[in-house]
């Protein structure tokens, strides 16, 4: 794999032309970008998947919720329905993407709605709605829309500064990029990570940003859906362990770390499950020995599979600073607050 990237480099090459061009079109007026006049945090990051985008969002929404009018604004992907849906309680993963119904099922009193064209799905949302902000999902390279606020994201141990555009490498845009973030988040961190590491990899990143901030995944206490299981009981089970998320390893060592005994079914990311799939699922389960035994997923496969497997759970995650949450949460506020009185 890595020498047919190799042998990719010169369409990689082609590729950051593409994107260069595209992105200076953008910033001199070539190409329109639309603004508005409530606050748009844009959440998102350089490469492609795994970096942690849902959990950020699902903060943000925990920060936010209870003192603004907040609405969720993602293009819905793999979602079957067209053009602008506001989710409610009738729409399922298929319909509206496996991700914006998470929020939906998730949170009370915000908005989540689904549009591939943001610029008319943000204008739709405040004439029917009128958030006080709105949180753009994945639309970093979005240009269309022109954020007042952008949180990039990158993932500890594949740093945006090591990586290399596509096909070559799993960049979506030149690092160049990043410059267009107000914070950059380095996500899914070891949790006893040292401060020396901490102030090399804020070196590295200073020529793009200097707000940079550092967050892990932090698994809940006990599974959540069918069965409610502490994790630490976990141990005591036989798990079929079903995943559709880009990057399972930290979960997979999560478990093995808790010393639990498990099988694993992976499938790509954002997968819709076939019949024929779930059947399987079934019997793999059926197939288990144990008295007590559990069926496992992500929460994101969840909201996807609930409705056809009915001894499903998941185990949810969150997003956890290892330091200077308030610091965070502050530049946050102070924007939406500021840019209100604009």
């Amino acid at each position: 794999m890595k020498f047919l990237r190799f042998l990719l480099f010169p369409f990689a090459i082609i590729y950051d032309v593409v994107t260069t061009i595209r992105n200076f079109f953008f910033e001199v007026g070539i190409f329109k970008q639309t603004s508005f006049k409530i606050p748009v945090i844009v959440v998102g990051n350089l490469s492609v998947g795994g970096t942690g985008k849902t959990p950020q969002i699902e903060y943000l929404i925990r920060l936010l919720k209870d003192g603004f009018k907040t609405a969720v604004l993602s293009r819905g992907y793999k979602r079957k329905t067209e053009g602008f849906v506001l989710l409610n309680d009738t729409y399922s993963a298929e319909d509206v993407g496996d991700e914006p119904l998470q929020y939906f099922k998730k949170f009370n009193n915000i908005d989540v709605v689904v549009d591939a064209n943001r610029v008319a799905g943000i204008t739709k949302l405040i004439t029917d709605k009128s958030p006080e902000v709105i949180l753009l999902d994945d639309a970093f390279q979005h240009r269309k829309v022109k954020g007042s606020f952008y949180v990039l994201l990158t993932k500890y141990d594949d740093l945006f500064t090591d990586d290399f555009l596509l096909p070559t490498g799993n960049l979506r845009e030149s690092r160049s990029g990043a410059k267009r973030a107000d914070v950059i988040l380095i996500t899914k961190c070891p949790t006893n990570l040292t401060e020396a590491s901490k102030n090399k990899i804020t070196e590295k990143l200073k020529k793009y940003n200097t707000n940079v901030f550092f967050t892990t995944i932090s698994y809940d206490e006990s599974t959540s859906g069918n069965k409610s299981v502490l994790v630490d009981d976990l141990k005591n089970y036989e798990v079929l362990l079903i995943t559709g998320i880009a990057n399972p390893n930290p979960l997979l060592s999560f478990l093995s770390e808790k010393n639990v005994s498990f099988k694993h079914l992976k499938f790509p990311d954002h997968h819709n499950f076939t019949d024929k799939e779930i059947s399987t699922i079934k019997k793999e389960y059926a197939d288990l020995k144990s008295s007590k035994k559990l069926i496992l997923t992500t929460e994101k496969d969840y909201v996807r599979l609930e409705t056809s497997i009915e001894e499903l759970s998941f185990l949810g995650i969150q997003t956890s600073f290892l330091a200077e949450q308030e610091a965070f949460n502050s530049i946050i506020k102070n924007h939406i607050k500021l840019n209100q009185r604009c």
